[in-house]
């Protein structure tokens, strides 16, 4: 998560492939306060914390629609693996 950059978000998906549920309950529990955990959000673009992710990812520049992310500007692809760096 560190490596998604300000003005991006993942998807739990993306940052744990083929068990993004584990993900959600990871930063469910998470409480290392540099942690960006407000930029993972559901794949539809939905936050798992309401207002209080909103108004962190709307600091940041994160366009949204509505109440959920735009996804197709604000999604990083690919995401940077757990050591900073791009997969290929």
């Amino acid at each position: 998560m560190r490596a998604i950059p300000a003005g991006s978000v993942a998807t739990y998906g993306d940052v744990s492939p083929g068990a993004p549920r584990f993900a959600g309950s990871v930063l469910f529990g998470a409480t290392e306060p540099e942690l960006p955990w407000w930029r993972v959000v559901r794949a539809d673009g939905s936050l798992a914390k309401g207002a209080r992710q909103k108004r962190l990812l709307v600091a940041e520049g994160v366009p949204f629609r509505g109440e959920r992310v735009a996804m197709g500007a604000a999604r990083l692809n690919p995401v940077p693996s757990h050591d900073g760096r791009r997969p290929r």
